[in-house]
């Protein structure tokens, strides 16, 4: 090793520090400098691949770990009063045992620390040492390291199941077609595959890749924690450029699946890598009751203060009434004495040492401990498991539990969150004609209908052998008795959550509408040849954009991967055709039991031009299918033997509709498509160029060269409004009238979905020239090979070629809303609540979807905003409120309360929270009791719950599972996430995770609920109990002469602190329930006790302190009046006081209790016994202990006394008598709705349920409406055209219109 100069150090330091902050970086390959040291390295400014996630070291633990304690106040307070107790003037106590107290709490706050470090370093330990390949220059191959070797710059080869070490640049992939599949579940829970595609033109070696052959230059941009964006270029030595993106990057912590081997480059390592800088640890917050307690430590810091001076002044006045020097005044050495002015100086800080206890230093480490407590119950509860996923709910943010039991205003994304984010195809319209699907919502609806008791009994026999549905049959046969197990195995199989995202039975099975059949097969036909108009008719290209338009990664379902993915062979057929034909067998009662509802079921008759053909499976199983044996005759490829990876639940749902049809998708990879017809050809297209979904275009397209035609053809799917502007329709003229009519047909269509709540997208098709597509290929891969502006030059592009698209159709998908959340809403409300839904969805869905969770009642006053304009959207906000005002004015409505409801859109809310509008829409808001936003951005859901947050001053809760809801999760002040089928973004942002809705209503209304009643009265209770033993040593400095003497041994009064009095509020903390979980859940008003100021507040805790100094008073001049004119020492005048404030402090806390279990006994009658049994020990074997005191034997002359148990019981009962006393009036004469909901708790099970049902019969909360959408007359041409008002203007217009939500929803009152 060279000896370099400091200069040259710092010029080395400096070059690297600026090489890590540069916005680009060029990187270069490792082998030709191997085994040069570490100076000539290209890459050495760079951190290696090794991390650290400990927060110390051997060395350094001790004096970070004090600094780190000493963030804290109170610490500093303890440990300078300890300080100041060395000081000779001003000490109270012996210096040693001043420090007792605070050396206890910090030692066992720091062997927390290191024993949580420790275990990060075992963390650390094991991941630097995990194996993986590095290509070594010397070997010629790939030699096995660790990861703790891998460095930027060096060539690393994963295998198939093996998780990426780094942030690799994928270069070379064992797929012939260069891709590479990964799992990011350990990064944002994701289960689905997603591909990655090796940089094109790099690997020119064949077969394999060779490192030593790679001489390009990679420039790729500074590290950040972005783990959709990435921006990087490959520079050859000819100075040519390749264009990567996060396509082509293998994220450190993922999983290579499906892919037999991968090389990439390593481009970021160790701390620089992404996963990495996304790794934050668990959230920190600050919860509304510790700040709360905060102030009141403020509040008692200043009455230590005033009560110390009152002891200074009040030893200055009694040394200035002395006559002379009295003999107990020692002098210094030289025989001088303090001024009456200096001693009380002194003494000041004398008596800050003596009744420094008043700030309760175990208070902040007793309230780590009860929530520790707290969150082992709410993860530990079996209600809020869910067997489906295998998941609990998840304490994410472990210092804020008391804030559940506070919360005013729930904000909750629909989509995942109220939904179950399961699509369901419904329905779809083609060229203007709209195909109801019948059939197949005859399915969904058997489905959701529950199982008769028949039903369940007939389950419990055996079955008979399984048998398929064939078309054929028509009359009795065996799968007539096979049809209720059948079903009831369905429908938990559709209920299931298979391994594969959005793969379940109820999403996958598309019963085909046979009108559309038969339009299809006639096409597919075409005369027996191919032609022209057969490759162009626009039902197959409606179809084939759904198979093609997307970005499902096609496996097989035995791939090499860890997780097993469905049998083919459940007991529900994948035949949709089967599926129907068996549930026509349960038609004739569904009518039956549908007719009230004026459902009309049409009979689909069977004809062959569903060219079915029957075979039997493996086991014998006779089935049909749409799709005929191969040509070939040589073995097929089955629908069932794939397995689809969507990253979205749209995109697999439009998938497996386009497989019901026959259109189905056999392979992708990154330049081509395979995509089976109903005939069996298999066509391969040629994959140009795919233009991804982003929230600014609301749109995504795949462009793709047709292998017949030689055409290249942009197939595009998005949300409508963003479509049908490009289309230029219904408003250009250049378009012909046909084209008019079916693009208004297709909007027609589109809105009635949305008003059943169906999601919407329309599907476009267009035919692209050559020399357009020539044109624009060269300025899109100038765009990928940006390194500025990257983005926006991508994005232009991208809108360049979605221009006059033609329109194929629309689709209609059902999002079904999770179970009991209707209930869940509703109970919320009950609960004081108020419920914001923030929705993307368009206005119509939303309001759809807003009346069958019941955020929206058929009562409900709704107010529909909607306006283009600033100046609209003012004076709506004015009249509006000024309405709403009046209302609650009229004195005929004082005893009255509005059900007012308000429906808002996205462009409209912003106009809304600009600056000068913000007061009255928030002014409006809170008049509201449940809010709808539509059509509203990330930005806008964070945006909204920070101004309901800050202008209202309310504690605020927001709910969502997917990324986009992140920022409203972390905006708000408690955020909660569900682990849904989207990924693990939103409860890696949360401070709470859960699996379903409804879990939502137990952890709020129960554990919310018990949290904060439990530590807000454990707080309020540390305060009495401190206040109370203080003031003892208070009063007694009145009697000698403020000299901050103490009538109770120094030991005794640290273990009355620290042991005798510290356990029992701690598990009064943790056990304590003052209702039970069945009428907590019963009576939702109950969670309105905590909301607003809540139990611990300004009057609670100052009523604690008055009744605190009442009762030192008492224990103190009880036993001083018994003792008056006796010859009793101190000690024996303290032993009393001592015991008696033991008896008073846990008597107290025993009233406060409200249900006593086992654990309260032992621990209440645990800590009287060990008080005698230390006490008593103490006075035996302690002569001079705390000298010059001498408390020997003192304890046991004072239990021979019958004075000593006369004073004892007299002075407790006393002490009490006043609280108790108020307890029984007040429960008598006025009850709170707690006590009320205790007296529920005591009646009998059966009694109880009865007076619920009874008592939300009587609110108006009666039994549920169960969701389900209904079917309306089929919104085709032939449908008249008053049966669909023309209501858009409540949504469209800028017109404000409050509707009186009836049956029918349409009577407007006021506008």
């Amino acid at each position: 090793m060279t000896w370099k100069s400091p200069l040259a150090l710092v010029r080395e330091a400096l070059e690297g520090q600026r090489a890590r902050e540069s916005e680009l970086r060029k990187l270069v390959s490792n082998l030709p400098y191997e085994g040069l040291e570490k100076g000539k390295q290209p890459n050495r400014f760079f951190p290696s691949n090794a991390v650290k996630t400990t927060k110390y070291s051997p060395l350094l633990f001790l004096p970070k770990n004090l600094y780190e304690q000493f963030h804290r106040l109170a610490n500093l307070y303890f440990v300078g009063l300890a300080i100041l107790n060395f000081i000779p003037v001003v000490n109270a106590f012996q210096p040693e045992v001043g420090l007792i107290p605070i050396c206890v709490i910090m030692c066992l706050t720091a062997l927390k620390d290191a024993w949580e470090d420790f275990r990060r370093y075992q963390s650390d330990k094991k991941i630097n040492n995990m194996p993986c390949f590095i290509y070594s220059r010397r070997e010629k191959q790939y030699v096995e390291k660790r990861w703790k070797d891998v460095r930027v710059g060096d060539f690393v080869k994963v295998v198939c199941n093996e998780i990426v070490p780094a942030d690799l640049l994928l270069l070379y992939s064992s797929d012939p077609n260069g891709v590479c599949h990964i799992e990011t579940a350990n990064l944002d829970g994701e289960t689905n595959l997603k591909q990655r595609t090796a940089v094109s033109g790099v690997c020119t070696s064949n077969p394999g890749f060779e490192p030593e052959s790679f001489n390009c230059a990679v420039v790729c941009e500074r590290p950040n924690n972005n783990l959709n964006h990435f921006k990087c270029l490959v520079e050859k030595p000819d100075k040519d450029r390749v264009g990567a993106s996060i396509e082509s990057l293998l994220l450190r912590g993922c999983t290579v699946r499906n892919t037999n081997h991968a090389v990439g480059f390593v481009v970021y390592a160790g701390h620089e890598t992404k996963s990495m800088l996304n790794n934050n640890g668990s959230r920190s917050k600050r919860s509304k009751l510790e700040r709360k307690l905060n102030v009141d430590v403020f509040f008692c810091l200043i009455l230590l203060f005033t009560m110390c001076l009152i002891g200074a002044l009040g030893h200055y006045l009694w040394l200035e009434s002395l006559p002379g020097v009295p003999p107990f005044l020692v002098p210094d050495s030289n025989g001088h004495l303090d001024e009456p002015s200096l001693a009380s100086f002194y003494m000041f800080f004398t008596m800050i040492i003596l009744l420094q206890i008043l700030i309760p230093i175990s208070l902040y480490v007793s309230i780590e401990l009860v929530k520790v407590g707290q969150i082992f119950f709410i993860t530990n509860d079996i209600d809020l498991y869910d067997e489906e996923t295998d998941s609990r709910v998840q304490c994410r943010a472990l210092n804020i539990t008391e804030d559940l039991g506070q919360i005013e205003y729930v904000f909750s994304d629909k989509t995942g969150t109220l939904t179950e984010n399961k699509m369901v195809f419904r329905r779809c319209s083609i060229m203007g004609t709209e195909y109801p699907h019948k059939e197949n919502a005859i399915r969904l609806a058997v489905l959701d209908e529950p199982e008769t008791e028949e039903e369940v009994i007939f389950n419990q026999h055996q079955q008979l052998p399984r048998t398929r549905w064939s078309l054929e049959a028509e009359g009795i046969s065996p799968s007539d008795t096979h049809w209720q197990g059948s079903r009831r195995k369905s429908k938990v199989a559709a209920n299931g959550q298979s391994d594969a995202a959005f793969s379940s039975p109820l999403e996958t099975e598309v019963i085909p509408d046979q009108k559309l059949l038969q339009q299809i097969t006639r096409a597919e036909s075409g005369g027996g040849h191919r032609d022209s108009s057969r490759d162009k008719d626009p039902h197959l290209d409606f179809f084939l954009a759904l198979a093609i338009c997307n970005t499902v990664v096609v496996s097989m379902a035995n791939a090499h991967r860890q997780r097993a993915c469905t049998s083919p062979h459940s007991s529900q057929t994948n035949n949709p055709l089967e599926a129907f034909s068996s549930l026509l067998k349960r038609a004739g009662s569904f009518i039956q039991r549908k007719s009230k509802r004026n459902h009309t079921i049409l009979e689909v008759p069977v004809t062959d031009a569903a060219k079915t053909d029957s075979r039997e499976d493996r086991n014998g199983v006779q089935t049909c299918s749409l799709h005929p044996l191969s040509q070939s005759g040589g073995p097929t490829l089955e629908p069932e033997d794939l397995c689809y990876e969507a990253e979205s639940p749209d995109e697999a749902a439009l998938v497996y509709a386009a497989r019901a049809y026959g259109f189905i998708l056999l392979a992708r990879t990154p330049d081509s498509v395979t995509v089976r017809l109903p005939s069996g050809e298999e066509l391969v297209f040629e994959v140009l160029d795919t233009l991804t979904f982003d929230s600014n275009r609301k749109r995504m397209s795949v462009l793709v060269r047709h292998p017949v035609t030689k055409e290249y053809v942009l197939y595009t799917k998005g949300a409508d409004y963003s479509i049908m502007e490009l289309l230029g329709t219904p408003y250009a003229e250049h378009i012909s009238g046909v084209e008019k009519n079916i693009a208004a047909d297709t909007q027609h269509h589109l809105d009635c979905y949305a008003k059943e709540g169906l999601r919407t997208l329309c599907i476009t098709k267009k035919v692209v020239s050559e020399s357009t597509y020539r044109s624009w290929s060269g300025e899109r891969k100038r765009a990928k090979a940006a390194m500025e502006c990257r983005e926006e030059q991508i994005m232009e592009t991208a809108v360049q070629l979605e221009t006059n698209l033609t329109l194929l159709g629309a689709t209609g998908i059902e999002d079904r809303l999770q179970e009991n959340v209707p209930e869940s809403i509703m109970a919320l409300r009950e609960a004081g609540m108020h419920v914001w839904v923030l929705t993307g969805d368009k206005p119509e869905t939303a309001v759809n979807i807003g009346y069958a969770c019941r955020l929206l009642e058929e009562e409900d006053l709704v107010i529909n905003m909607s306006c283009k304009n600033k100046l609209t959207c003012t004076s709506i906000l004015d009249c509006t409120l000024e309405e709403v005002r009046r209302y609650g004015e009229d004195p005929s409505n004082v005893d009255t309360t509005p059900n007012i409801s308000l429906v808002i859109d996205g462009n409209t809310l912003t106009m809304a929270m600009s600056p000068d509008l913000q007061e009255r829409f928030v002014d409006l808001a809170k008049r509201c009791r449940s809010v709808l936003c539509c059509r509203v951005t990330p930005l806008q859901k964070s945006g909204v719950v920070k101004l309901v947050r800050e202008k209202l001053k309310v504690m605020t809760l927001a709910v969502g599972d997917g990324a986009n809801d992140v920022n409203m999760i972390q905006a708000a002040d408690v955020g909660i996430g569900i682990s849904g089928q989207e990924g693990m973004q939103a409860v890696m942002a949360s401070d709470f995770a859960i699996s379903r809705f409804k879990h939502l209503t137990k952890l709020l209304l129960v554990h919310g609920h018990w949290c904060y009643t439990r530590l807000a009265n454990m707080v309020i209770y540390f305060f009495y109990k401190n206040v109370a033993y203080v003031n003892l040593l208070f009063w007694y400095q009145f009697f000698c002469g403020f000299t901050a003497t103490a009538m109770i041994d120094y030991w005794l009064m640290i273990f009355f602190n620290l042991f005798f009095t510290s356990t029992p509020p701690i598990l009064f903390g943790i056990f304590d329930k003052d209702v039970s979980a069945e009428v907590l859940l019963g009576v939702p008003e109950l969670y309105r006790t905590g909301q607003g100021k809540g139990e611990y507040n300004f009057l609670t805790f100052w009523i604690s302190i008055l009744d605190a100094f009442y009762q030192s008073l008492v224990c103190f001049f009880i036993p001083y009046l018994a003792y008056r004119d006796s010859d009793v020492d101190i000690f024996t005048f303290g032993t009393p006081l001592n015991t008696v404030a033991l008896f008073t402090i846990l008597l107290h806390l025993a009233i406060e209790i409200k249900s006593w279990t086992l654990v309260h006994w032992i621990i209440m009658l645990g800590s009287v016994a060990l008080y005698f049994v230390v006490t008593l020990a103490y006075s035996a074997v302690c002569v001079t202990c705390n000298p010059p005191s001498n408390p020997y034997w003192i304890f046991q002359s004072q239990m021979a006394d019958p004075m000593f148990y006369l004073i004892c019981t007299l002075s407790t009962v006393v002490a009490l008598l006043p609280r108790y006393t108020f307890y029984v009036l007040k429960n008598s004469v006025a009850p709170s709705p707690l006590l009320q909901g205790r007296q529920l708790d005591r009646m009998d099970p059966s009694t109880r349920d009865q007076w619920i049902k009874e008592w939300r019969g009587f609110r108006g909360g009666g039994p549920v409406k169960r969701y389900e959408l209904s079917d309306p007359p089929t919104p085709t041409l032939e449908t008249p055209a008053d049966f669909f008002p023309d209501s858009d203007a409540d949504f469209m217009g800028d017109d404000l219109s409050l509707n009186v939500i009836t049956q029918n929803r349409q009577r407007v009152v006021a506008t």
